[in-house]
């Protein structure tokens, strides 16, 4: 397993969609890709500190960090991915995405999402899922 840690947040609109964001052209990982919001753990954060920061730094949001709720590696096997969900603190609080980190943002279903192209695969595969049983509120599990 890699040494490395990584969150992605999921995070909810009141309506139910969620945001996902394309990943910036410049960035060294992935470029272009579209995802959640994530990024690397930092030395002695804890993961949902790691969360809050990442979704403030990259698309300017205020949330409060849940649980972590499932695990998967960065396609590169590079790092560990912790997945959380996030809620809002401010539901009217407008997306203000960082210009090099995020080239553009949607708020969608799941369904909606699996059109994205190119995706990470781990995502994908978590979505195909997640549309399935998104009344249910999606997978839960590992």
């Amino acid at each position: 397993m890699p040494d490395k840690h990584g969150v992605v947040a999921l995070l909810p609109a009141p309506d139910g969609r969620h945001l996902f964001i394309r990943r910036g052209w410049s960035l060294p990982r992935a470029p272009g890709v579209w995802c959640f919001v994530g990024g690397e753990v930092e030395a002695g954060e804890t993961y949902a500190e790691a969360v809050v920061r990442e979704v403030r730094e990259e698309v300017g949001l205020a949330v409060r960090a849940g649980e972590p709720f499932h695990e998967s590696l960065s396609p590169n096997g590079e790092f560990r991915l912790h997945w959380l969900r996030v809620e809002l603190l401010d539901a009217e609080a407008a997306v203000t995405p960082h210009p090099q980190e995020v080239a553009e943002f949607r708020w969608l279903t799941f369904a909606e999402a699996l059109a994205l192209e190119p995706m990470l695969p781990t995502l994908r595969a978590w979505l195909e899922e997640a549309a399935r049983g998104q009344a249910g509120g999606g997978p839960g599990g590992k």
